[in-house]
Formats: structure tokens, C-alpha cells, sequence
């Protein structure tokens, strides 16, 4: 199967036949498979442009099919569900796991061609922008960060992405970008040398920086000169920074005027050991991705070696893991990855001595003790409060601490929270 295949997946031979048949005569490049599991092995080889999914089939029915794709991070591509009895609860359940629409048999041939046609440019567009807001997981930190996201993609002005080193800075500045519209990353020297030249070259869209973090005060002053002019060229400034605001005003070496600037619209991207929950989801999006890329088949990593992955404290965040599983598939054999191919990469002990290796896990201990108490007590709010799904009061009784206290607290730490 080709990547721009339709790939019709129903047990039925004179439906698949016929859809086959129709969809040839309009040029179309099609796949068929007659079950789930034929399915699953015509995905696990690459990525259809779209599929057309009966609700009913023998061996394990659409609707499951699509749950394990989406759970496994391989709903990148739109499908569309086809059933001849199904209630209208059943459609509904479709289309909110991921399904885009959902045809009735015996489906009229205006229908269908629209029905494609539809899903097909909006597949495009979806590859085009390689978003979605679950992108990064679903645990309750990246939940809190989508919201932020969509509240701030309704408002006007410059977006500070606050987060450590390794964080997908890119990916959620993606989200305020708008297909047809420019997308500049400018060298540094333009910033000062060259600004409205900048502005101009991205007026309409978006602006992104590199982390702010790293640049000196003289390029500080050339973003405030950017922000001052962007808003009236259209100009949406995305500037990710391994620091946040507090502490660039309390910098000697950063331009005050920019961290203040920046303090009204921030996004705190969390960092990937408050998300273990979404490890797993994670690694079999960067497998599928790398299968589709490299046309190799989908990798399979064991529940220990998930686990393995889980309990890692992931120093380097989202670009570390990316590194690991990217470098565990290609080194790997055909066969399942094994916790003791993690371990031989991640450098971590095993089974003796891995409560200590998760003490220490991701912590450097070469740095001044302030700061690493800081991390470590970062860490530790940031697990009660994924854990109790931002619900603060619990998070409050469980670390023992009033509420009034924990918000100040969390602030001091520049934990981003949601009073629940």
C-alpha cells in the first residue's frame, strides 16, 4: 500500500469490490482489507491517505479499531465509518474518538465521492499543519496546557512558551500558526540589523524566535522593538524561553522592559516527567512517524520496557525521547524492544538497584543545592497535582499544605495550575 492509497476496510467482499471500483474509475489508489487485522498490518506499514472502516466486521468490530489507532497513535490520517445498522449513538461515539464522518449503507455514490473528496483535502491539511492538540499526550499537565493554548489562540499579541531544555517549543507555537500564512524563524543578527525587514517578510503570521533565554541584551532590545511594531503588521511573536519571566527581571544580563513585555500572555509547556502517563502514547507516535518516514515497519517495545521508559526522569524532555526511541528502533532487530535495550541506552541499573537509579533519576547533582531543591520540589508539585488531576484542594491535603500557602508556593516555583 502507498501512502496516497484509500484504504476499505469491510468484511463484506461485493462492498469492497464495488467501493473498490467506483473509486478506481475516479482515479483513485486503492487498498482493501477484508478484517481489523489485515487492516492493522496494511497501517502498521504506512500511513493511508484515508479509509473508509465498516462498524461490523467478525474478528473485532471499526469502533474498536479506531480506539486502539487513536491509543496507539495512529489516527493521523481521517477515516471514515460505514455501517448499514447502526444508531446514531454509535456515530456519535465514532466521531469522538477521531472519526471524521460516518456513512449509511448502502451508500449513494454522490455521497460517497463527496464524502472522500472532503476527507481527502482535509487529510492534506492535517499533514500540512502535522498538528492536533493531542499531539503531545492527554494527561491532565498537557491538558492544562491545551486549554491555555486555546485561550490564547482567540487573544492578540506576543506568546511567551516557557519550559526546560528539550521542550517541543515548536510544536505549540505551531498551534497559533494558520495555514496560507507566513512562518518565519529569523537569524539572530536580523533581529537588530534588520527588523521591519522581519516584520514585513511575516506579516499576516507568525514570528518565531529562538529561546530567548540564550540571546544577549543588546538582541533583548531588538525583540522589543519587534513587539512594539509586530501588532500592526499582524504579526503573532512566539518566544520560547528555558527561563521564565521572574527570573529574567531579576537578570542583570536581560533587558527588564522584554520580561515585562512578555509576563501577560505565557504558556508553560510541562516537562515530560510530569506526563508518565502519556509515555506510552508518545513512543508508538514517534515509532508510527518513523515508520512512515524511514518505510520500515511499525517497532513494538514491551510492557517493561514502557515501563522502563515511564520511570525515566527525562532530563532533555520531548527531543531526548524522540532521540532514545528513534535510536532503540534503528538499532533494534525485527523482533519486540526489550527493557534491557532501554536499560544498555539510558545507562540505568537494573532490577537491584533501580530505586535508586529513580531517585536520581534526571536530577543533576552538579548543580548549586538552591536549585536543585528547587527542581527537586518542582518535580514533587508537579507529580500531586498531574496526579490529582489539577484538583488543588486534594493537592493541598495531600502535600499538607493550606491553599493559600500552595498557591504561593506554586508561583514561587512557576508552576502554571488551574484553581480547581
Amino acid at each position: 500500500m502507498r501512502s496516497n492509497d484509500i484504504l476499505i476496510v469491510d468484511d463484506e467482499i461485493g462492498i469492497r469490490d464495488l467501493l473498490s471500483d467506483i473509486l478506481q474509475d475516479e482515479g483513485y489508489t486503492v487498498a482493501l482489507a477484508e478484517n481489523a487485522e489485515e487492516a492493522r498490518q496494511l497501517r502498521n506499514q504506512t500511513r493511508p491517505a484515508m479509509v473508509l472502516l465498516d462498524i461490523w466486521m467478525p474478528d473485532c468490530d471499526g469502533i474498536t479499531l479506531l480506539k486502539e489507532w487513536a491509543k496507539n497513535g495512529q489516527l493521523t490520517m481521517p477515516v471514515v465509518m460505514m455501517s448499514g445498522h447502526a444508531s446514531i449513538d454509535t456515530a456519535v461515539e465514532a466521531t469522538k474518538i477521531g472519526a471524521m464522518d460516518f456513512l449509511e449503507k448502502p451508500i449513494a455514490l454522490k455521497k460517497l465521492l463527496g464524502t472522500v473528496e472532503r476527507a481527502l483535502k482535509y487529510g492534506e491539511m492535517q499533514a500540512a499543519a502535522g498538528l492536533s492538540l493531542d499531539k503531545l499526550g492527554n494527561s491532565p499537565a498537557v491538558q492544562e496546557m491545551n486549554r491555555r493554548i486555546e485561550a490564547a489562540v482567540r487573544q492578540s499579541g506576543a506568546v511567551l512558551l516557557t519550559g526546560e531544555t528539550g521542550s517541543p517549543f515548536e510544536t505549540v507555537a505551531r498551534y497559533f500558526h494558520k495555514n496560507g500564512t507566513a512562518w518565519v524563524e529569523p537569524k539572530t543578527e536580523c533581529i537588530v540589523d534588520t527588523p521591519m525587514e522581519l516584520l514585513q517578510k511575516a506579516a499576516g503570521g507568525v514570528l518565531y524566535l529562538n529561546d530567548i533565554a540564550q540571546y544577549s541584551k543588546t538582541i533583548h532590545q531588538g525583540i522589543v522593538f519587534l513587539l512594539d511594531k509586530a501588532e500592526r503588521l499582524g504579526v503573532r511573536v512566539i518566544c520560547p524561553s528555558t527561563r521564565r519571566p521572574e527570573e529574567m527581571l531579576d537578570n542583570p544580563n536581560y533587558d527588564t522592559r522584554l520580561a515585562a513585555l512578555l509576563s501577560g500572555l505565557t504558556i508553560a509547556i510541562p516537562p515530560l516527567r510530569s506526563q508518565p502517563e502519556d509515555i506510552a502514547f508518545l513512543v508508538n507516535k514517534i515509532a508510527t512517524e518513523l515508520s512512515e518516514t524511514q518505510k520500515i515497519p511499525v517497532a513494538k517495545f514491551s510492557a517493561a520496557a514502557l515501563a522502563a521508559l515511564q520511570q525515566y526522569g527525562w532530563p532533555g524532555n520531548f527531543d531526548q525521547l524522540h532521540t532514545v526511541v528513534k535510536n532503540l528502533i534503528l538499532a533494534g532487530e525485527d523482533g519486540e524492544i526489550g527493557e534491557n535495550a532501554v536499560a544498555a541506552l539510558l545507562g540505568r541499573p537494573q532490577q537491584d538497584s533501580a530505586p535508586a537509579a529513580e531517585i536520581m533519576g534526571g536530577l543533576d547533582f552538579n548543580m548549586p543545592l538552591r536549585e536543585l531543591r528547587e527542581e527537586l520540589e518542582r518535580r514533587y508539585f508537579e507529580y500531586h497535582i498531574s496526579q490529582e488531576g489539577q484538583n488543588m484542594s486534594r493537592v493541598a491535603q495531600k502535600v499538607g499544605l493550606e491553599r493559600t500557602h500552595l498557591y504561593r508556593k506554586l508561583k514561587q516555583l512557576g508552576i502554571q495550575f488551574s484553581r480547581r
